[in-house]
């Protein structure tokens, strides 16, 4: 549903639109003129001219976007900062008018303002995300017209995905989204209801049990290893504390001139010691997952 704004701020917004058409428009050469003025001498005079020239583009991208539910005096806030930034980047010698260049401003300006506003939820986060919220409207009304209103079927979102290049479970993601709005978890289930959304939400950290549980399993572990350490020779142990007990382990050549002995006499002491450690801390298990530590 469009936003409705108020009736004083309906005036301001259409004496804004009139201003902005009164605005004459400029030659290609006037344009170019206004434009190199700012660029090279930084005269906001001419910034100024430019800039008042193009407000009618605002408003009439504004309008585009008008059934986003959004002010549309925002909209055309947002717009005029594309403007601005359009006309501080502008390169008058490629030769490219600045309504073209600006539009591009102007549009991405007012599509940031609307993803960042239209949820409390951020939507469009990726290119691909972007892309359909601002298309699959207008794409799923092609399909139910012609399927006389039946809804969105696999083969329309596969199309859907292939016209904007994009992956069909993004489609069903975006297309569940936006047939949702915002719910608070604090809201109750029903009218009367003295039960939130939130209550019934599944806590999925582990139980007290559970932490107390992982605990002594992590200290037996931590026991094993320095029960099986212990078994090795110290040139070995040295090795395993350097190589794998570390955040960043020594080299093979480091441990070679620490223990004066080359890189593969290191690497074949290694690996005699992880085979020594292996079996030491299975003799203490009945299975081998006994090991493992739950993710």
């Amino acid at each position: 549903m469009a936003y409705i704004d108020d009736p004083e701020t309906q005036k301001a917004n259409l004496s804004f639109i009139k201003a902005s058409m009164r605005e004459p428009l400029l030659t290609r050469d006037h344009e170019f003129e206004l434009a190199r003025k700012w660029r090279e001498g930084a005269d906001e005079k001419a910034l100024h001219s430019l800039v008042r020239a193009y407000t009618r583009l605002v408003v009439a991208t504004a309008s585009r976007f008008r059934n986003y539910g959004l002010p549309m005096g925002d909209l055309v806030q947002e717009g005029n900062v594309g403007l601005m930034q359009a006309a501080s980047r502008f390169e008058p010698d490629r030769e490219v008018r600045f309504s073209t260049y600006a539009a591009w401003w102007i549009r991405s300006a007012m599509q940031d303002y609307i993803l960042r506003n239209w949820s409390i939820v951020r939507t469009g986060t990726t290119a691909a995300q972007k892309s359909l919220f601002f298309n699959l409207r207008r794409l799923r009304a092609r399909i139910e017209n012609a399927t006389q209103g039946q809804g969105l079927t696999r083969e329309g979102r596969a199309w859907i995905a292939e016209e904007l290049q994009v992956d069909i479970a993004d489609v069903e993601a975006m297309e569940m989204r936006l047939a949702a709005s915002d719910q608070s978890l604090n809201s109750p289930v029903a009218d009367g209801s003295d039960e939130d959304w939130q209550d019934f939400l599944a806590d999925q950290r582990p139980s007290p049990e559970d932490v107390v549980i992982g605990m002594r399993d992590s200290t037996t572990r931590s026991q094993w290893l320095a029960d099986a350490l212990g078994e090795l020779s110290p040139r070995e142990r040295t090795i395993i504390q350097e190589r794998r007990l570390r955040e960043e382990g020594a080299t093979l050549e480091e441990l070679g001139r620490e223990l004066g002995v080359s890189k593969e006499r290191v690497r074949q002491l290694e690996h005699r010691a992880l085979l020594k450690l292996r079996q030491s801390m299975l003799k203490r298990v009945s299975a081998f997952d006994e090991l493992l530590v739950d993710a």
